[in-house]
């Protein structure tokens, strides 16, 4: 058998594990595993009939290319946001040119030509690693025919059906960290630091970081804020600390009461804009609002830059061998998932059936925008 896996969508810490997972147990059945570079992007730039295209977008997984991969972040197999079902035409191979119609958003539909590749390189099954965008287009591929296994990750840890996503220990863990050590110069000078967090549609990762780095407000994306509000809050935050100063956390999805979210640039295949921003806004207008020095950090790439924990090495080792079992076992169209603190499977099309979000109700005060934990007995070990 020979089985391909990709990364999709953005770079997480466990990717690597993942894929040496995968490698090293499609080995040990005797199959081939091949990788396709950056994402959907590689069997979407594969010209089939031309060996120099094959190369360039592909890399056998033997256990040699794998060895010791575990230990660092990102992926070997580099990423993209590419979608080969809602195609550009800027984005279009050359070759393709002419060769699909677009349809009536003006988008191109590669699939056919998807499935050509990967008939052609002789895969008889991929698993695709990725967050809900990136294993929405493996549920495609799934109703097109093709034996699919999906592998969830995002640091966000909102893929819907799975308690927990790669990359998810490592974001908080950084961030943690990042916040506690931001209190030196924010402390030293007696000011309000803001610190922006990923999270688009999801809060949960700016929830839990704020909660156990005990940050004085944490704003996450589900609950639009009042900023003069908040200002208030934060001064009586500041008044009440000995050191003088107030710790704010901020999801950057989060946005003000009628307001928007901040966005730049142009939107990607799956209809986002690049986020990032609404830190340095809120700074500005809490300096306006309190007269008070500020400290903005926006930890942006830090969350998910260098090797991943031992929870990230565990789950994704977890994934990958779990992925090629079940295909060893004559099972496909699975996503592999923790539910409950236990391994296992659910339909791959899960992911796009539903919105996983913070339970605002259970985790969080509306008013005072603070984490607030009112049950913890029978939760799952991140509460959510």
């Amino acid at each position: 058998m020979r089985i391909g896996i990709l990364t999709g969508g953005g770079d997480v810490p466990g990717l690597n594990p993942c894929i040496k997972a995968i490698a090293s147990t499609a080995a040990e059945l005797g199959w081939e595993t091949i990788g396709f570079r950056r994402g959907w992007g590689g069997p979407l730039n594969i010209d089939p009939g031309d060996e120099e295209s094959v190369s360039a977008h592909t890399i056998i997984l033997d256990r040699s290319r794998v060895r010791g991969i575990e230990r660092t972040g990102g992926t070997i197999l580099h990423t993209s946001r590419t979608n080969p079902g809602r195609v550009s035409r800027a984005d279009l191979p050359g070759f393709l040119e002419g060769s699909i119609q677009p349809g009536p958003d003006g988008r191109l539909d590669c699939t056919p030509h998807v499935l050509r590749v990967l008939e052609r390189l002789g895969i008889d099954a991929l698993v695709a690693i990725g967050g809900d965008d990136t294993l929405s287009y493996a549920a495609r591929l799934h109703q097109e025919g093709f034996k699919v296994m999906a592998c969830p990750k995002t640091m966000d840890n909102d893929v819907y059906g799975t308690d927990y996503c790669m990359g998810f220990g490592t974001a908080v863990s950084r961030s943690v960290e990042f916040i506690d050590a931001l209190r030196t110069p924010t402390g030293s000078h007696e000011r309000i630091a803001v610190i922006e967090l990923f999270g688009r549609n999801s809060g949960e990762t700016a929830l839990i970081s704020g909660y156990l780095a005990s940050a004085d407000r944490v704003l996450i994306s589900e609950v639009p804020f009042d900023v003069e509000r908040l200002a208030d809050l934060v001064m009586q935050d500041k008044a009440a600390n000995p050191a003088g100063y107030a710790m704010v956390v901020i999801s950057e999805g989060a946005g003000t009461s009628g307001g928007d979210i901040v966005q730049s640039g142009e939107a990607d295949p799956y209809g986002h804009r690049k986020l990032g921003g609404i830190g340095q806004t809120l700074g500005e207008e809490l300096k306006r609002l309190t007269g008070q020095g500020i400290v903005n950090q926006s930890l942006a790439y830090l969350m998910r830059a260098g090797a991943p924990d031992a929870l990230d090495r565990m789950v994704a080792s977890a994934y990958g061998t779990m992925a090629v079992q079940k295909l060893a076992a004559g099972e496909t169209g699975l996503m592999m998932a923790l539910r409950d603190g236990n391994y296992v499977t659910v339909p791959v099309d899960t992911c796009i059936q539903g919105k996983k979000r913070v339970d605002v109700a259970a985790l969080y005060d509306t008013d005072t925008y603070r984490p607030v934990i009112r049950q913890v007995h029978g939760k799952p070990m991140f509460l959510y």
